[in-house]
């Protein structure tokens, strides 16, 4: 079984439910919830006209491969409602439900779809900070830093706020 960290985020609709739904079609589809972080209350990257985030990180166990994994993850955000491509207009679009590969085992992967590690988690608080509590001595497979250390050393300064 390999391992992969997930960061979950919703800032439209029932936001905690959203997460909810995920982490149950997750169990269902993608592999088994291993464990999970508190959800933060988050600002808004990139747009800030628009309703905080919940966000969360999870470890998953599963036996697909990253970009197995990616397409069931992304099938898991269009049964949540979620639309992508041309109807969302913005990058930073509001948004039911997003769900991001953190880090797949300690593996690096670059493709059109996907990298892994998550290429902009060291710059951004409302991921790190789930992860801070989740595991806070993994290490990035590129930088070689530790979570702990990530967070110390982030210079996002946007709102991150533990709720549960």
């Amino acid at each position: 079984m390999k391992k992969a960290y997930l960061l979950l985020g919703s800032n439209s609709g029932n936001r905690r439910q959203n997460l909810l739904d995920a982490l149950q079609h997750i169990e269902n589809y993608a592999g088994k919830v291993i464990k999970s972080s508190s959800v933060y209350e988050t600002a808004p990257w990139g747009n800030p006209d628009q309703q905080n985030f919940f966000n969360q990180a999870v470890l998953i166990e599963t036996h697909m491969e990253p970009t197995i994994l990616l397409h069931e993850l992304l099938a898991i955000e269009r049964l949540l409602g979620r639309k992508r491509g041309e109807n969302e207009a913005e990058k930073w679009a509001q948004r039911i439900i997003d769900i991001d590969i953190l880090f797949y085992n300690n593996d690096t992967l670059q493709t059109e779809q996907l990298t892994i590690p998550h290429p902009r988690l060291h710059e951004r608080n409302f991921a790190l900070k789930p992860m801070l509590e989740l595991a806070p001595d993994h290490k990035h497979p590129v930088t070689g830093k530790n979570i702990e250390h990530l967070a110390k050393n982030c210079t996002d300064t946007l709102s991150v706020t533990k709720i549960n």
